[in-house]
């Protein structure tokens, strides 16, 4: 794969809210992330990511399999709005489907999702939101974080890009232990694209 430009364009995939999405907007705002907001793409029409990409003028489409015919049209239409905006980089900031075959050929190693945990642990399908810190609560852990991995065909299953963690606190709700998590995610997303973009992480080193 080819390394990524100077200043990478940024595509991302959200099904509801888009806060990491909003994050890394401000950050890219705000130049502590050296890359460009190019394309926003929900499978959600009622989506507030979408109504807040009008707002601040980013390119953005809802796909979904039913508007498209297929999953295999869906993720035609992915990749043919990804390449029309040149998208370097693909952001998963949320976003409650898989991606198809087609775009996870076209960007490999170049696909990232943040998860709200530790990974091996507590991942894979149905773990997503409350369940993931529920999970975490229950098992009695004493810490938790947020992992960037790749993005592969299963449900983060793809190689860790890297990880942080955060302290669960013996009296965490899963709303308290949220919302700790969330915060950190907001900011460590950004440091990695910045380590990413600057050389310091190797995205086709990983495995």
């Amino acid at each position: 794969m080819a390394h990524l430009p100077e200043r990478p364009r940024l595509g991302f995939f959200v099904s509801h809210r888009g806060s990491n999405m909003r994050a890394i907007f401000d950050a890219c705002q705000d130049r502590r992330v050296r890359a460009e907001p190019a394309l926003l793409i929900s499978n959600n029409k009622s989506s507030a990511a979408l109504a807040w990409a009008e707002e601040v003028s980013l390119s953005h489409i809802n796909l979904c399999p039913t508007g498209a015919g297929s999953e295999e049209a869906l993720d035609e239409a992915h990749l043919k709005a990804l390449q029309n905006a040149d998208v370097d980089l693909i952001i998963l900031a949320g976003y409650m489907r898989k991606i198809g075959p087609l775009v996870l050929a076209a960007y490999a190693n170049r696909i990232l999702n943040i998860h709200p945990a530790l990974l091996p642990k507590y991942g894979g399908q149905g773990m997503y939101g409350h369940h993931v810190h529920d999970a975490v609560i229950a098992a009695r852990e004493t810490e938790s974080g947020v992992t960037v991995h790749l993005v592969d065909g299963s449900y983060d299953t793809g190689p860790i890009v890297d990880q942080t963690t955060v302290p669960v606190e013996s009296d965490d709700t899963t709303e308290t232990l949220a919302a700790r998590v969330l915060k950190s995610e907001h900011s460590f997303f950004s440091e990695t694209l910045t380590r990413i973009i600057s050389g310091d992480i190797d995205l086709d080193s990983l495995r």
